[in-house]
């Protein structure tokens, strides 16, 4: 049976609704710290065309693409008839894997199908995260007791937090929850558990977080300070002095707000001022490199002796353990949400010393302390950037107070878990509540650690990861207080009860078996699942253990008591088990990390070849791809033929944007491609004959695809899909002498196949007409306009054109986030008899501005003084592609409306030049006779 994704797969549905909405996953993703978010629109189709038969009948094929159309407008749309045709084609059910689950949006989508999914990473903190994410909301809970805890309010969470006032004993006190009608169950207790946790976190916490003015602060700024090696006196490292920007409305003028570092040499102290309007100093770290990531950085300058420090030498500091932590600022919320700066109190500054004297007496969570001594592996300067400073293991990441309430709060589930085993609650329930305690608490770390600043001009904390899935630090940060504000337990508890009740009130799903395993050998018979539908590691995109190993080692101290599984590792650092991890370890050869190009290649082979063991006879495997550099797709081919699967399907989808967040790799189009197992004892097959096969295949498939509405661009990625699967009817392919070829050439045929299948006119003529270099340009434009595009579809073009790529050098313009095609501006090419179309046709268009007589010069130069076929056809052609508002929009314009004046101007300046070559040939000849003469 051929599959719909084999053949078809709604491209621009899954590319319009990834970005926002239904189907971005942004809800579905945020209960639960994981990288590389799947975009649940994605999955859904994925899942859905893996499953879903490609008839041979053209209307029953437009009907199944109408359905899967609409199915992918929203949750739940078209279920019912969804659920039919997958009862009829699977009467036992359909049975769909992902080997490579992460936070489980995949078994996630699959669920919401009514499919039975099962989802396994080797990470226990996803597997974690998958089981909250695609299982507990589904299961029935409805004859769970009540928990032992009510939502209480302010003034009740108030006394209980006073030490002074002991009301009730909640360890052998039930109290009567307040039923919300109408609401789900799981719900209302997760709220009510999240309540009385934060309830006990702000009771332990309240003395080290001093109220000012009846209120618990916002939070505080921090910084490290260093000593000068020059006066020897310390000083904060601060990048920013700007702690709110000014803002004015009808009603009011905020000037904002800064502080200044003052110093007292007599006693070699710095004091803090908080001021109003912008900063009236200069901040004691600077830029001195490109960036701060250069080997010069930034500088330190003292503020005593003003003596500047080079970024080696305060990094030499910090990693002798010279670092201190001081506190500098405070932050309050006024009655209006404002945030206002000011002094910390001396109560507050002794608070949060006590702080560090509390944490060294806290006892153990079993065999684990309660500050994480987990050792930082070696080789993750770039992935946890805190060990270029010293930090050793995972508790330095944060300064005394904050880990001190994680460890409260850690504390706090514990307990309160605790009292629902005694309340008669089943373990996978309290389990389920104190996940989800902890998915709150994992959102906190994000913002609780040296690396999380105040993020000025949106007032709030900043996250943790700001460049991909690194774990960021700062010699200056911000730490949320006990407040309501961003950042807090209150907040963070809130959009975790929000994101599981829309996950609940979405859609019903068939729970999913989520479970710790390895992708290299699947739990399960062969030839028994129907589809395998995952999106594996791509190379060193993302180190997700090494990244997720701050969050891992506390979600073992908060869950403790419900899994204690969680804490069980191999790893001799107690962090994750990174010996079958598939991953490319960014870094990692300077510590001889095994994880590196060979480990990953052996490892995802042997994946790819179990996915291929256990789907069954007539199943796909479908592989979701980001990566478009054409290195990475030699070597995922390879890897698939090597585990003798052979792609059939590929189909892409712009689905990321791209930029900063937890993991958000730098992927803007992803791949979902569907693979077969290979046929055995297959023939060996001829270069010519394959390339030829593949080129009557594209053009078969090209009517469907036009049908289908598919981009020309898409046609482009889309043609991997059968140039591999006819690649995939032989063994080997060999050219005339006898040597094999690699299968990722094929993929340059079938792009070429596509542009020649397209037949683009161009004016009158076809493309195959020009030059090498203007054919290149004008498709170039076809495909994607001036629009900046991924550099590796330059690589991919210029591999199908055969050019390299200092031929286009002044045609394609590369940017720093990738290329577009060139201003006319920005190409200057030398103009003479010999050059191509296109540099004719880009220097006119720059001549334009200064009139017609300087385009005629152009012409002339080219020695085009009659009408040329070609030329004007492409000035037509960008004409049309690249229409207003392009920069270029009025040249081409211009050019096309004046044409007959251009050549006109073209025969006067070529004869002018004629005229002017002649007298300056006669001046030399005259020349020449004169210096003849004075010889006698």
């Amino acid at each position: 049976m051929t599959r719909m994704i084999e053949r078809w797969f709604p491209c621009a549905e899954v590319s319009n609704a990834s970005m926002t909405g239904w189907g971005s996953g942004n809800s579905e993703s945020s209960l639960w710290v994981w990288f590389a978010k799947r975009p649940t629109v994605q999955a859904k189709a994925a899942v859905l065309t893996s499953l879903l038969p490609w008839p041979d009948d053209e209307d029953e094929q437009r009907q199944l693409q109408d359905l899967v159309r609409q199915a992918l407008t929203g949750y739940g749309i078209a279920q019912a008839e969804i659920e039919a045709r997958l009862k009829q084609i699977y009467p036992q059910g359909a049975q769909v894997l992902d080997p490579f689950s992460g936070r489980a949006m995949i078994p996630l989508e699959a669920g919401r199908l009514r499919v039975q999914a099962h989802g396994i990473d080797y990470s226990p903190f996803a597997t974690l995260g998958g089981w909250l994410l695609a299982t507990a909301p589904f299961i029935d809970w409805s004859e769970e007791p009540a928990v032992p805890f009510e939502l209480i309010t302010e003034e009740e969470a108030e006394r209980d937090a006073n030490p002074d006032e002991e009301l009730f004993d909640t360890r052998h006190m039930r109290r009567r929850q307040r039923s919300r009608a109408g609401n789900d169950k799981l719900v209302i207790d997760v709220e009510v558990f999240l309540a009385e946790v934060g309830r006990r976190f702000t009771a332990s916490m309240s003395e080290f977080y001093p109220k000012v003015n009846g209120r618990y602060p916002w939070g505080y700024v921090w910084a490290s300070t260093l000593p000068c090696p020059e006066c020897g006196r310390r000083f904060p490292m601060v990048g920013e002095l700007r702690l709110r920007f000014p803002k004015e409305t009808k009603t009011f003028k905020d000037p904002g707000q800064s502080f200044r570092i003052e110093t007292d040499d007599r006693n070699g102290e710095f004091r803090i001022v908080v001021h109003e309007g912008a900063p009236q100093g200069t901040p004691t770290r600077v830029l001195a490199g490109k960036s701060k990531y250069a080997s010069s950085g930034k500088i330190a300058i003292c503020p005593f002796c003003g003596h500047s420090h080079q970024k080696s030498v305060h990094t030499r500091l910090s990693m002798q353990g010279e670092r201190r932590d001081a506190l500098l600022v405070a932050a309050d919320i006024d009655d209006d949400g404002r945030k206002i700066f000011r002094v910390p109190t001396e109560e507050e500054v002794a608070a949060a010393s006590r702080a560090a004297e509390a944490l060294a007496k806290e006892e153990p969570f079993g065999f684990l302390p309660a500050r994480p001594d987990e050792r930082i592996p070696e080789g993750n300067t770039w992935t946890i950037q805190s060990v270029n400073y010293g930090d050793e293991t995972y508790g330095d990441l944060c300064e005394a107070r904050q880990t001190l309430g994680l460890v409260r709060l850690a504390r706090a589930i514990n307990e309160a878990s605790s009292e629902c085993h005694q309340a008669g609650l089943s373990p996978d329930y309290v389990k389920a509540l104190a996940g989800y305690a902890t998915a709150a608490m994992m959102r906190k770390i994000r913002r609780s650690t040296r690396g999380c600043r105040l993020e000025v001009p949106a007032q709030k904390v900043g996250d943790l990861f700001v460049n991909q899935s690194a774990v960021t630090v700062s010699y200056d940060w911000f730490e949320s207080g006990l407040s309501e504000g961003p950042g807090s337990w209150t907040s963070l508890a809130a959009k975790t009860v929000t994101a599981l009740r829309n996950l609940k009130a979405r859609s019903v799903a068939t729970p999913a078996q989520i479970r710790r395993g390895t992708a290299v050998a699947l739990p399960y018979e062969a030839e028994t699942l129907d589809a395998v539908v995952t999106d594996p590691p791509y190379d060193d995109m993302i180190d997700y253990s090494d990244s997720s190993d701050l969050f891992y080692v506390w979600a073992k101290r908060a869950m403790m008591t419900v899994d204690f599984e969680l804490s069980a590792t191999m790893h001799l650092n107690g962090v994750q088990e990174k010996d079958d991890e598939i991953i490319i370890k960014r870094g990692g050869s300077q510590a001889n990390d095994h994880r590196d190009k060979g480990h990953f290649a052996s490892m995802i082979r042997r994946a790819y070849a179990e996915m291929g063991r256990v789907v069954a006879r007539d199943g796909v495997v479908t592989i979701v791809f980001g990566h478009g550099d054409p290195e990475v797709w030699h070597r995922m081919l390879s890897s698939l033929s090597q585990a003798n699967l052979m792609l059939t399907g590929s189909w892409p989808a712009k689905t990321e944007a791209g930029g900063g967040g937890a993991g958000s790799a730098n992927i803007v189009t992803t791949l979902t491609m569907a693979c077969r197992p290979a046929p055995p004892n297959r023939p060996d097959g001829h270069k010519a004959v394959v390339e030829s096969q593949i080129k009557a295949e594209i053009k078969h498939r090209m009517d469907l695809w036009i049908r289908s509405d598919l981009a020309i661009t898409d046609m482009l990625m889309a043609s991997a899909g059968p140039a591999m699967e006819v690649a995939g009817r032989y063994g080997k392919i060999r050219e005339k002498l006898g040597k094999e070829v690699e299968l990722d050439r094929f993929l340059v045929t079938a792009r070429r196949a596509v542009r020649e299948a397209s037949a683009v006119p161009v004016d009158t003529l076809k493309l195959e007409d020009f030059d090498p270099r203007t054919l290149f340009a004008l498709w170039w434009v076809r495909l994607y306009r001036r629009d900046l595009t991924a550099k590796s579809e330059l690589r991919w073009e210029l591999m199908a054109a055969d050019l390299p790529q200092h031929e286009v050098k002044n045609l394609i313009h590369q940017e720093a986030k990738g290329c577009r095609f060139a201003l006319s501006s920005q190409s200057n090419p030398i103009i003479n008899a010999e050059s191509a179309i296109i540099d004719v046709a880009l220097a006119m268009a720059a001549a334009w501005p200064d009139g017609i007589d300087e385009v005629g010069k152009v012409l002339a130069a080219a020695g085009k003084t009659e009408p040329d076929e070609q030329l004007w056809a492409a000035i037509t052609f960008l004409e049309g592609m690249l229409p207003h508002p392009d920069p270029d929009f009025a040249a081409w314009q211009g050019l096309t409306r004046n044409r007959t004046y251009i050549q006109q101007a073209a025969v006067e300046q070529f004869a002018l030049g004629n005229l002017a070559r002649t007298r300056r040939n006669r001046s030399r000849a005259s020349e020449q006779d004169d210096s003849q003469e004075s010889l006698f």
